[in-house]
């Protein structure tokens, strides 16, 4: 399967922008990381079955890599993700529920007028005119400026900044940058540069219940990137399994807590796309057995490379390997299973690795190795997925791509850390129910 990376139209913006001012007294907050599936969401469905939700989670995935595959210019599209978190826009705030992403570069909502969009169920338009912060970038301000040439920058009206992004088949957002007050956790943050989208589409990603994107990436108008001195620059989350009554966690600043003896990092690598999180993945090991360790061939994975070769993502459920990686592996685990495989149905093919009844205590764990000697162990429950009762499948599939991504299904129960100003990423083993 091909796969091409995110990025979002705001790519190419390298100036300084001014920052977002804070109340000085607060260093650090934490909020609620909710799965869409779960029952705390605004699209949770009673009716379906843990199953049922485990194939919405992987046709998700393969949708969104098909999607990434048909877009022919080298972005990664802004494509909805599998978290959502709440926050306040505007004074008064309006509470909207936004669609989080660590490959997202832009944050966005959908304002008033909008023309298209779906009528908002659980979730609430921005109505510009209704808060007393709200402002419109000029199509003169350097944020604007920098935005890409090939779009259209200045409105008829008030010569209010305009983006335009289209970089899928099927999505589409256009609206005016602007600035207000955001209001997460128990901290307001003014001055918050963000898309206020007067029109937008996307038949398949967007909801009556999620209002927008809020980008994590380490693109310049990312939230984090732009709250970087008042959070300093730090970043983690802890993932809930799928199912769970509990939400995840987010945290910022000095809630932030990446210390203690199981504690590993491995510094962020150069990427083609600056928004992603790229780190060098060195090796695997399924159990203790090394699979490139008798491959001097694979010179892409030596530490010393300066350049990523795995994404750490949270919007993607699925793991995806390069398949020189990827083939080695699936050699390695089928072997140390010794169970047979059984023909995969053609609605999940997919999937390379399914096994009728499978005892997870048959599986080896398996370990990812970084630059810097950071080993991060994943158990058999983050590498399995049940479809069909009885049918359990491995959640790992192969990409012709140069560059994997690490799914969140791996993440599970592992509190990711994010430093951007030692440019590192911790990872800790953690019972995130609780953390």
């Amino acid at each position: 399967m091909n796969t091409l990376f995110i990025l979002t139209i705001f790519v190419t913006i390298c100036v300084s922008l001014s920052k977002p001012s804070h109340h000085h007294g607060d260093h650090g907050f934490s909020v609620d990381l909710i799965h869409m599936d779960s029952p705390l969401s605004p699209l949770y469905n009673p009716t379906l079955s843990q199953i049922d939700r485990n194939q919405n989670v992987f046709r998700r995935s393969i949708s969104r890599a098909l999607r990434m595959a048909k877009s022919q210019s080298k972005v990664y599209a802004d494509i909805s993700g599998e978290y959502i978190m709440k926050i306040g826009i505007g004074t008064p705030p309006v509470q909207v529920y936004g669609s989080v992403g660590t490959t997202f570069g832009l944050i966005w909502a959908p304002c008033e007028p909008c023309k298209t969009c779906y009528k908002q169920a659980g979730a609430r338009f921005f109505v510009p005119a209704s808060s007393s912060t709200y402002h419109a970038d000029s199509c003169r301000s350097r944020a604007c400026k920098s935005l890409p040439t090939i779009q259209p920058r200045c409105g008829t009206e008030n010569n209010n900044c305009r983006y335009q992004n289209s970089d899928t088949d099927s999505y589409y957002t256009e609206g005016v940058l602007a600035r207000d007050t955001f209001s997460i956790g128990p901290t307001p943050y003014k001055q918050v540069l963000f898309g206020c989208a007067h029109y937008y589409e996307d038949l398949q990603y967007f909801t009556p219940n999620v209002s927008g994107r809020i980008g994590l990436g380490r693109g310049p108008l990312s939230l984090v990137s732009q709250l970087k001195p008042a959070i300093q620059g730090k970043f983690s989350y802890c993932l809930m399994p799928c199912g769970s009554s509990k939400p995840s966690k987010i945290y910022f600043g000095e809630h932030v807590n990446m210390s203690g003896p199981n504690v590993v990092s491995t510094p962020l690598k150069r990427n083609d796309y600056s928004t992603l999180y790229s780190v060098h993945l060195t090796d695997l090991l399924v159990g203790n057995k090394s699979i490139l360790s008798q491959n001097h061939n694979h010179t892409r994975y030596q530490s010393d490379n300066e350049k990523g070769n795995m994404v750490i993502d949270i919007d993607m459920a699925m793991t995806f390997l390069p398949k020189d990686l990827y083939d080695p592996f699936i050699a390695s685990m089928t072997k140390a299973i010794r169970a047979k495989p059984i023909h995969i149905p053609r609605q999940f093919t997919d999937y390379d690795i399914c096994y009728k009844d499978l005892s997870l205590d048959s599986v080896p764990n398996l370990t990812l190795r970084f630059t810097g000697g950071a080993n991060v162990e994943v158990p058999p429950t983050n590498m399995f997925m049940e479809l069909q009762k009885g049918m359990t499948c491995l959640a790992i599939i192969s990409t012709s791509n140069t560059e994997g991504i690490l799914g969140n299904l791996f993440q599970t129960n592992l509190m990711v850390g994010f430093d951007l100003i030692k440019q590192k990423v911790y990872f800790k083993p953690t019972d995130c129910a609780i953390r």
